[in-house]
């Protein structure tokens, strides 16, 4: 996105050209004395108010590219609410209609919101109300189910490598941002394209910056080997994504559900940022951080969306 003198932005052809470029704040007053600075990358921004537009976009593009996605045909995806969303924004924009799978854990505001972009939306249910590897593989099964249908593109998000890609602007942004050495970066993983394309323009950038990757303490599967369910939206999936095969992040961290939740109320109450519980889950792993490296160091957290989407769910109640 450019700018013009006045700092405002510049005319933009289309919705899609005002996905990036995102403001990164300093935290000013849930960081304990003692301790790095940490800063946020604020993806509410972004045009459905989440990281997952810049993957979205990428995803599309990229099967454009190849051949893959032409005009007349239908995009599918499983989602559990901003992937969907993403994806349900780029199709509108660009004219592909969109199948999208979700399930019932999900939050209403994500459901609603691809719904308001045209998708047709399959909600499946998850008995334990909870979301599970189990209710994941079986979204997954459906998405590919519709797959074979030579009008479908399946755009397999776990599978895609286009979504590192999309990503990698992202840490070139955070680069230079900061203008100086980032000591951490930590996230939570989902489909690890975030964490990866981060990774990526940091290692081409000759960042030497630890790389950690964060997940539910109630499903463990990266520190402990062993899956179980949360409530906790778009991560944490009850398996070793394929991104993720060779453990490419320095160190992998269990977070509690109820610490990610707590943060996130800190982060609207004392920081006036306002996103969601992964988000939450991000900045405890940021802060753990933070008191680990001291003064004079500096980890970056993403803020993945806006607390918007979880109002329903009771997270700010």
């Amino acid at each position: 996105m450019n700018s013009s003198e006045s700092g405002f932005p510049t005319k933009l052809a289309s919705a899609l050209d005002a996905i990036g470029n995102t403001p990164i704040v300093k935290l000013q007053k849930i960081v304990p004395e003692g301790c790095a600075d940490v800063y946020v990358k604020l993806e509410s921004f972004n045009p459905t108010g989440s990281k997952k537009d810049r993957m979205a976009l990428s995803m599309i593009e990229g099967a454009e590219r190849r051949g893959e996605l032409r005009p007349g045909m239908t995009v599918v995806e499983y989602s559990g609410g901003s992937t969907g969303s993403s994806l349900a924004f780029i199709c509108a924009v660009k004219g592909y209609h969109f199948h999208v799978i979700s399930a019932d854990p999900f939050g209403k505001e994500k459901l609603d919101t691809m719904r308001a972009f045209g998708a047709n939306l399959e909600v499946m249910d998850s008995p334990e109300g909870e979301i599970t590897a189990e209710v994941v593989r079986g979204m997954i099964a459906r998405a590919a189910e519709l797959a074979e249908d030579e009008n479908y593109f399946f755009t397999d998000q776990l599978n895609n490598d286009d979504i590192i890609l999309g990503f990698e602007r992202m840490g070139e942004e955070i680069i230079e941002q900061i203008g100086g050495p980032i000591d951490a970066f930590c996230d939570s993983v989902g489909t690890a394209g975030s964490l990866l394309g981060v990774r990526e323009a940091f290692r081409k950038a000759g960042q030497d910056t630890r790389i950690v990757a964060l997940e539910p303490a109630s499903s463990p599967i990266m520190t402990e080997g062993r899956k179980g369910g949360h409530n906790v939206e778009g991560i944490g999936l009850g398996f070793i994504v394929p991104h993720l095969e060779g453990e490419p992040y320095d160190e992998a961290r269990a977070v509690e559900e109820s610490v990610a939740r707590e943060t996130a109320v800190r982060l609207a109450r004392e920081e006036g940022i306002f996103a969601g519980t992964s988000s939450g889950m991000n900045v405890a792993g940021a802060l753990e951080l933070a008191a680990e490296l001291g003064p004079g160091k500096t980890v970056v957290a993403i803020a993945v969306d806006t607390g918007l989407k979880y109002l329903s769910e009771g997270l700010f109640s």
